[in-house]
């Protein structure tokens, strides 16, 4: 009998391990920080910065209705995750939208491009080129204090604020009571949260050569019309973490088979292997190895910062290692 609370019959083992993963990594991370021995805190740094990254591909799943039956049950449990990645300041119906104008447009649509605020700014870009040279993700820190920023500075965003203080005053009290019990255990926990940032735009910065288009509150025009399906697949590209042994995949919950989630975007991540195999068998056109993202990630992270576009990458061995990427198009950010 088919189940009618799942939208995919075959989805109930995997998602189930994979949200027992994300709660169990999530308190039991918090469990190994907080004991002495280094080398526990090490594992519970990983341990709480990869599940929590894993809930923000649950998240997007969620954005994508592919694990209940019921929109309502996947929206339920994406705004519950949500609380997990520190992205709940944005309102959930605000993320699935820009995440679905983002497919739609063949665009990466935002609210507020900040490349050219830091632009007008340079002390401010200064700072965030130090701290990005030494690995601290400060753009994702910045877009991250925006969602609590703008609700109270823009006046058409007034109707978010208390969600926002809300959101704010629970978040800042509990990370408060860490500090005051153990402020080693605080000092891991950021740790760890910036390992998952790094997860999260290390995926995302290369994944698509699309033009950014600051018209996500406003009503669709002309420059969301002029891109086709052709455009769609040659712009995007997929980043498997490994085509040799698809289970490391699994690290990132399949989200680097991002062309096959691309064409079609309802399946779930546990089928998108099955699908990328059916659509593209040897074809590697639109992969980017491995190691050349990992030399483009390091070599361009300053660059990166406010770089807006890149040319498709030449085919060769060296693919990709030009890419610059694109920060601030995360899909926990709602603006």
């Amino acid at each position: 009998m088919k189940n009618r609370y799942l939208r995919y019959e075959d989805g109930l083992w995997p998602n189930l391990i994979a949200l027992a993963y994300v709660f169990l990594g999530y308190f039991g991370g918090f469990a190994l920080i907080l004991f002495a021995p280094w080398w526990v805190n090490a594992a519970g740094v990983l341990l709480l910065g990869h599940s929590m990254a894993i809930a923000a591909y649950l998240i997007h799943e969620c954005a994508h209705n592919t694990i209940f039956a019921r929109a309502g049950a996947n929206e339920r449990l994406g705004r519950m995750l949500n609380w997990i990645t520190g992205g709940c300041y944005g309102d959930y119906g605000a993320l699935q939208h820009k995440h679905f104008r983002h497919h739609v447009d063949k665009a990466d649509v935002v609210a507020f491009d900040y490349r050219s605020e830091l632009k007008r700014h340079p002390i401010l870009l200064r700072l965030m080129q130090v701290l990005e040279w030494v690995y601290i993700p400060a753009l994702d820190i910045m877009m991250h204090a925006l969602q609590i920023l703008l609700p109270i500075a823009r006046e058409h965003s007034r109707h978010n604020r208390r969600r926002v203080l809300t959101a704010a005053l629970i978040r800042g009290m509990l990370f408060v009571s860490l500090a005051w019990y153990s402020p080693k255990a605080a000092l891991l926990y950021v740790l760890a949260y910036f390992l998952m940032m790094h997860v999260l735009r290390f995926m995302d910065a290369f994944q698509h050569t699309y033009e950014i288009f600051e018209t996500l509150e406003q009503e669709r025009g002309a420059e969301a019309r002029q891109f086709d399906r052709q455009y769609e697949h040659e712009n995007t590209y997929s980043n498997l973490i490994s085509q040799k042994f698809p289970w490391l995949n699994l690290l990132v919950l399949n989200f680097c088979y991002h062309n096959a989630h691309h064409f079609k975007q309802a399946v779930p991540w546990h089928r998108l292997p099955a699908l990328h195999r059916e659509l593209y068998g040897d074809d590697d056109s639109q992969l980017i190895p491995f190691r050349n993202q990992l030399w483009s990630y390091h070599r361009h992270r300053v660059a990166r910062i406010t770089n807006d576009f890149d040319e498709r990458p030449a085919q060769g061995e060296g693919k990709g290692r030009d890419f610059v990427g694109v920060d601030g198009v995360n899909f926990l950010t709602a603006f």
